[in-house]
């Protein structure tokens, strides 16, 4: 897609600090991160999100996300991670190209994904 951030960083048109890369996505650090390590995990074909995103792409995220989760938590000390999807904008997805956030948590950090 033209117009999209993630696409023109798939596409190498835009800088970012690629960590993973295979054959269907690509992860990359974020560039507002909420914690150190914070990952984004991107499908390379463009899908606006989890309801056009077909299976296949899915689970490659999915065992991306698999495999660097451990990577992360260890490389950046931390204490847990959280993985999450944002999915339309009362969702609070901004990009609009399907990706996986994989969030290094730390005792006491002060990221609250939700209440409840």
């Amino acid at each position: 897609m033209q117009d999209c951030l993630f696409c023109k960083i798939i596409g190498g048109e835009i800088p970012a600090k690629k960590v993973y890369e295979n054959a269907g996505v690509v992860a990359f650090l974020d560039i507002k991160p909420s914690n150190p390590g914070h990952l984004l995990i991107v499908p390379k074909k463009h899908y606006k999100n989890i309801f056009d995103l077909p299976l296949d792409a899915w689970l490659e995220m999915m065992k991306a996300a698999h495999f660097l989760a451990p990577v992360t938590k260890e490389s950046v000390g931390a204490d847990g991670i959280n993985i999450t999807m944002n999915n339309e904008p009362a969702a609070h997805q901004i990009i609009f190209h399907a990706h996986v956030h994989l969030i290094p948590r730390f005792h006491g950090d002060p990221h609250k994904p939700w209440a409840g």
